[in-house]
């Protein structure tokens, strides 16, 4: 993983930007995250389709230690994957599909999963950031085209005082 300098966004309290050349780095990202997560996190997920965010929710899935097969929630629009280590559940939605914005996100009862889960949201940008001042957002960008390029450019953005200053290159 190389880890270049990018500006911060605006409000950002944190940011990295990650280069991953493999699918198994990505779980693996995952999985490095899943340390740094504590209940009540949020986190966002953005990329084209394919570009790996079910994939590092995988990862997620299995650094905090939950039960069962982590998948795309596209049809089911969210899951609970309670802890098997006494840890916080991962609440993994696709809001892909939802267009009522934070209202029809309020009817998944997430505000309610927020405060003992780590909530994991693909497709939520413009739809949850206001579920929690506190949030991290994870874009991942893939090389397009015809090509059998498999990396992956992914940067993380804490916002709020929960990720100020907080180390997000993970290395």
């Amino acid at each position: 993983m190389e880890a270049p300098h990018s500006p911060a966004p605006e409000g950002a309290t944190a940011t990295a930007r990650l280069t991953l050349h493999a699918p198994e780095q990505t779980r693996d990202l995952g999985r490095t995250l899943a340390g740094r997560l504590r209940p009540g996190d949020l986190v966002m997920l953005t990329g084209e389709l394919g570009a790996g965010k079910t994939t590092l929710t995988r990862g997620l899935g299995e650094g905090l230690g939950v039960r069962g097969a982590v998948t795309s929630p596209t049809f089911v629009i969210a899951r609970v994957h309670p802890s098997l280590v006494g840890g916080p559940a991962l609440v993994h939605v696709d809001a892909y599909r939802l267009g009522g914005g934070l209202d029809e996100m309020e009817d998944l009862d997430l505000d309610v999963s927020l405060s003992d889960s780590v909530v994991v949201v693909e497709w939520g940008e413009g739809k949850v950031e206001d579920l929690s001042e506190d949030r991290l957002h994870v874009v991942i960008d893939r090389v397009v085209g015809s090509t059998d390029d498999e990396r992956r450019v992914v940067t993380l953005t804490g916002y709020g005082a929960r990720w100020a200053g907080a180390d997000l290159a993970l290395g």
